[in-house]
Formats: C-alpha cells, structure tokens, sequence
C-alpha cells in the first residue's frame, strides 16, 4: 500500500462534530459544502436539500457567510413561476439568487485544510457508530478527503456487516459531513479473494494515498 498513513484516534472522539468549530450545525455543512465545491454556485432550496436544514436556517447562516465575506451572493438565470418576481415584456419571472464560495478569500485555503481535517476526525465517528452494530476489520480514509484523485471512493470498510445498515450510517454522516461519500464495502472474506487475483479495482484503492481509521488485518 503507497503512502500509508496510521492515525491514532484522539481522545473522545466520538464526541467530536464539526459545528463544535463553527458554532453552528448548519454553518458547518454549508462551509463544508461550498468549500468541497468550490465551482459550484446553488440556490437556497437547493441548499436546504444538500445539507438537509432548515430554510430560515439556511437563509440566516447564508447572511453571516456573505457578511463574513466567504461566500458571494450572485444573481442567476431568470425562471419563470417562482416567488420574489420582477416584471419583464408583461410577465412575471425572479432573478435567481446563488451562493458560491469566494475562492479569493484571504483564508480560503486554510479553511479547506481545516474542514480536511475535521473530516478526518468525524470519520472516527464513522467507525464508532460502525462497531456498535457488527465488526470492522479493516477502514481506509481516500477519495475527496485527503485529495487522491487517483480512486473513485472515499471510504473502504472491510467486517462483518449488514449492507443495509453501512448504507444508513454512511447516510447519516454524510449529512454530518455536508458531502456526498462514495464507499464500498466488502465482508473480509471477498476482500481477501479480490486480493489474491489481483481485482483491478481493490489494487488501486490499496496503492492509492490513505489514512487507516481500522486496522484488524495486519499487513494489506
């Protein structure tokens, strides 16, 4: 495996959540998404889906972002049948307002590397709420957190597990997180089959840059 990294859990992690930096929940997962989507522009209700809050949540962190100056408020593509409308050739349309992240910001950078880095402590919390419900023999941290380009998942579980519910609690913390997680999971025994010949997929996962949350296996 190329550029391995051990990480040992801090204290109390399970404890950790990120709006513990931020002041706020909504706060957090709107950084975190505007941040993980630096090109992206969204509209509120688009918003308020993404990161599952509140509208007048996600209004009211949207003003402290645009007061603070990391995010830019800007006007979109007119739509028609929407509220908040103007008048245009004797028809009502509403200038669409969207939120983007202002990429010049003088922190920018440094609030990317933070939220990074809170993701990788909110994933210990991703292997507590895990272990509460079967066995995790094997948990690597790639993909979108710690910026490998070279694989397509952010996550790889290996246990002993019901599918259905790695596939709730990766949709919790995405929420948590304010990001789409692409994982795979896979019971030990398929893992160490997939391993001997060679699949294509697991190699690259194995050879690409990650951090290890589970390490049950010895060497992988």
């Amino acid at each position: 495996m190329a550029s391995l990294i051990q990480l040992p859990a801090p204290q109390n992690v399970a404890d950790f959540r990120i709006e513990q930096l931020f002041g706020s929940k909504t706060r957090a997962r709107l950084l975190s998404l505007f941040l993980e989507n630096p090109e992206r522009a969204y509209y509120v209700r688009e918003l308020t889906r993404e990161i599952d809050a509140q509208l007048n949540s996600v209004r009211r962190e949207l003003k402290n972002l645009v007061d603070f100056g990391i995010v830019l408020e800007v006007e979109g593509k007119i739509l028609p049948n929407e509220r908040d409308v103007v008048e245009a050739d004797g028809q009502k349309f509403e200038k669409k307002k969207f939120y983007r992240v202002h990429t010049g910001f003088p922190i920018f950078d440094d609030l990317r590397g933070v939220m990074k880095k809170s993701a990788v402590l909110m994933n210990n919390q991703i292997v507590h709420d895990l272990r509460e419900k079967g066995r995790v023999d094997l948990l690597l941290l790639t993909g979108k957190f710690i910026d490998a380009k070279e694989t397509v998942i952010d996550l790889l579980v290996v246990g002993e597990l019901d599918q259905n519910v790695v596939r709730q609690t990766v949709a919790v913390f995405e929420k948590a997180v304010g990001r789409e997680v692409n994982y795979t999971y896979m019971p030990k025994d398929d893992f160490y089959h997939r391993r001997e010949w060679g699949d294509r997929f697991l190699t690259t996962v194995l050879e690409s840059r990650c951090i290890v949350l589970v390490n049950e296996l010895g060497s992988v």
